[in-house]
């Protein structure tokens, strides 16, 4: 936390849930009865989203499948679960803007037609403690940065919540544009 504030293990866990809960709440992402589709990869992000999904299926009647082709009817409660973070985010949202691509902005958005992003107000560091303190197997990869990614990395250094401010002005700009 910036505020240098630690948590035991539990009650990170505790509050990691919490957190994924109330963005799932937020932007109503996930209804009774829904199909979530989750890819099967391998990183870190889709290992804790499938933990949190299959303790949510336990609280809420869902069910997770793996692959589109798979299910039967009910096109309108099918959801495609994507692993998407703040940092993933951020880092999209300035790329769009720098090159121009405004109206593919709107793929940025927690829920966009039937994509849904439950790890959306999280960042990379909480979803790797989370997957390291709840003992989750996963592949850790190195990803290639470009210049762009590098510096919003350096700025999100250097000044922490830069990446939760751009998903914030975002989320506000979106509400705006809505009503």
């Amino acid at each position: 936390f910036t505020n240098r504030r630690t948590l035991c293990r539990k009650c990170f866990i505790k509050y990691f849930h919490k957190k994924v809960l109330y963005t799932i709440k937020k932007f109503s992402m996930i209804e009774k009865d829904d199909i979530i589709v989750l890819e099967d990869k391998k990183d870190f992000r889709n290992a804790v989203l499938k933990d949190i999904l299959e303790m949510l299926s336990k609280k809420v009647p869902i069910k997770i499948v793996s692959s589109k082709s798979n299910i039967k009817g009910k096109k309108n409660k099918i959801k495609i679960a994507l692993n998407s973070t703040i940092d993933c985010e951020a880092d999209k949202i300035v790329h769009f803007l720098i090159k121009g691509n405004i109206n593919m902005l709107k793929d940025s958005k927690p829920v966009y037609r039937s994509k849904i992003k439950p790890l959306y107000l999280l960042t990379d560091k909480e979803v790797i403690l989370y997957a390291k303190l709840r003992n989750l197997k996963f592949k850790e990869t190195k990803t290639k940065k470009d210049k762009i990614s590098s510096f919003l990395d350096f700025l999100e250094e250097k000044h922490p919540e830069v990446k939760r401010a751009i998903i914030n002005s975002f989320l506000k700009l979106s509400e705006k544009s809505n009503n």
